[in-house]
């Protein structure tokens, strides 16, 4: 009985997963970050994609604090900003995340303010999207592993 509970929670999880990667949210990078998860560090992708959401909310704010200011914006601020919300989204998998800096950083290339404004408002919501996705893939997760119960081998 405990199986069946699991096999329905896996099959959610790849659901959900096959969403995101059609949706173009992840990409294969996420699958490599899973798979070095093993039994000796059991939330370690949640643990590193918690530790990129505490990352990416600071430089959101930050990129949003330098484009509200009055004066001309600092557009290298910018883009360092910008750079390292890139180089953490590529190296999670969150593949939409990372294609908007990638317009983001044309718009600051440009010393476009009205252009980058416009990019934040799409980065900040598709963020929060995939910020809600995975926590909601993390829960499923952890269901599924207490469906599978203490000391059972977990079947692919």
């Amino acid at each position: 009985m405990l199986g069946s509970g699991a096999d329905r929670l896996r099959a959610d999880v790849n659901r959900l997963l096959a969403f995101l990667f059609h949706q173009g949210i992840l990409d294969e990078q996420f699958l490599q970050l899973q798979q070095l998860q093993d039994e000796s560090s059991p939330n370690f992708v949640s643990q590193v994609v918690n530790i990129y959401f505490q990352e990416s909310e600071k430089l959101l704010r930050n990129l949003r604090s330098l484009l509200m200011e009055r004066k001309l914006s600092d557009y290298k601020n910018i883009g360092i900003h910008i750079n390292q919300l890139m180089g953490s989204s590529s190296s999670i998998g969150a593949k939409r995340v990372r294609n908007v800096c990638v317009a983001f950083r044309a718009a600051s290339d440009q010393n476009n303010r009205t252009g980058c404004l416009r990019v934040l408002e799409v980065l900040e919501h598709d963020y929060c999207f995939l910020k809600n996705k995975l926590h909601e893939l993390f829960q499923i997760e952890q269901q599924r592993i207490l469906a599978g119960g203490v000391g059972y081998p977990m079947q692919n």
